[in-house]
């Protein structure tokens, strides 16, 4: 029988009961260290596990995923004391001035580039020039060869979904629906080929394929019914289709290329099951096929456990258990926020523990403590909104 998840990723579930008041006090500390750690010069350090060897030095990174935008928007949700408007306001210029990845210059996307950086600040300082600088990035990735959700264009038709919630203007539904209909020719077959750097692959999770297009094709009212209902109908079919089930248990593969390798499997919000039922625990409320898949890949990450890598959004416990919120407000079934609650309490447990042994906090939304923070956030509330993707 195919291993689902590999073991050795995962640790047990600690055994530390839900605690509204020690929650309130963790997300008090993580703010409270992050606003300690601030530097106008150079930002936030670089966490040693999020740095690259060929990152230039001192990296001042202001993006979305990792950088300063991240971590200016997660402060404001958590209610930072501190006012982080003028420092936003810097950022723009800052990401122009000196690109986070120098060998690809000045780019357009949502989590790496400048797209994200651009709707994070308008949302403390809201101006013209921002308009127009993210108006122009959304259409300048329209034609992004790699069609998934961190460098393409569906991450930046997320920012324009955004950007027309916000202010209501017609240009921003019309360059969504201009990259929208470039996704939709693009859909062939079950997924979307990704191209990047030369590599083509077709991904299921959210982060680089196709539960991220989907996501966003979904998200908000740009959609017309038409394809919304074409959308759904494919999409449930599609899932099921590639779901790899045993003991009333669900998981999928990074990608097509790997359907046959369980040692490439893993569990997490970017790839695997988690991400899949986080992105699509929206999609056809009223599907009773859709309700038991996902409830299938809810079991598998509960059965996996917290994740060792950490307890962050992209690849650790936290993200892992926004898959427990997903079902809970899906469901209505209370076993799912107690989930949850159990994983934000192991969550908590391990940026402690990574305190102590590296001396510093772990300062980025998708890798480190302030996503976390925002994790335990919507277990107090029992609010399923994923960092940035639900809610940005």
């Amino acid at each position: 029988m195919t291993q689902l998840f590999k073991p050795d990723d995962h640790e047990t579930v600690t055994e530390m009961p839900w605690s509204s008041a020690r929650a309130e006090a963790a997300i008090r500390a993580i703010v409270e260290d992050a606003e300690r750690a601030f530097s106008l010069h150079t930002l936030w350090p670089m966490h040693p596990r999020d740095a690259d060897p060929t990152d230039p030095p001192e990296p001042r990174f202001t993006n979305l995923y990792l950088g300063a935008a991240g971590i200016i928007w997660a402060l404001q949700r958590l209610g930072s004391a501190d006012d982080w408007t003028a420092v936003a306001a810097s950022l723009p210029d800052r990401y122009r001035a000196r690109p986070d990845m120098p060998d690809l210059g000045v780019i357009p996307s949502l989590m790496f580039g400048e797209a994200g950086v651009l709707v994070a600040v308008h949302a403390l300082r809201p101006s013209a020039t921002v308009e127009e600088r993210l108006l122009e990035d959304v259409r300048a990735n329209a034609t992004h060869e790699s069609n998934e959700l961190c460098w393409g264009a569906p991450g930046t038709m997320l920012a324009a979904q955004v950007m027309h919630e916000r202010t209501g203007a017609a240009g921003w539904a019309e360059a969504w629906n201009d990259s929208a209909n470039r996704l939709w020719a693009a859909w062939d077959g079950d997924f979307w080929t990704s191209v990047f750097s030369g590599h083509s692959s077709r991904v299921l999770g959210p982060a680089h394929g196709f539960a991220g297009n989907v996501f966003v094709l979904a998200r908000g009212h740009l959609l017309d019914d038409a394809r919304r209902a074409e959308l759904e109908r494919r999409a449930i079919d599609v899932l099921d289709r590639h779901a790899i089930r045993a003991d009333g248990l669900a998981q999928w593969p990074p990608s097509l290329e790997e359907a046959e390798r369980p040692d490439k499997f893993r569990t997490q919000w970017c790839h695997g099951a988690p991400g899949i039922v986080i992105s699509l625990a929206r999609l056809a409320p009223g599907d009773d096929r859709l309700t038991e898949l996902l409830v299938a890949g809810g079991e598998l990450t509960w059965a996996a456990g917290p994740l060792k890598k950490g307890a962050g959004l992209c690849h650790g416990t936290a993200g892992n258990g926004y898959a427990f919120l997903k079902l809970f407000e899906r469901t209505g079934d209370e076993r799912w926020l107690d989930r949850a609650r159990a994983f934000a309490m192991h969550a908590l447990e391990q940026v402690e523990r990574a305190h102590a042994v590296d001396g510093h906090g772990w300062y980025s939304l998708f890798t480190g403590d302030v996503g976390t923070a925002l994790y335990v956030r919507g277990c107090l509330d029992a609010a399923a909104e994923f960092p940035a993707l639900d809610v940005l």
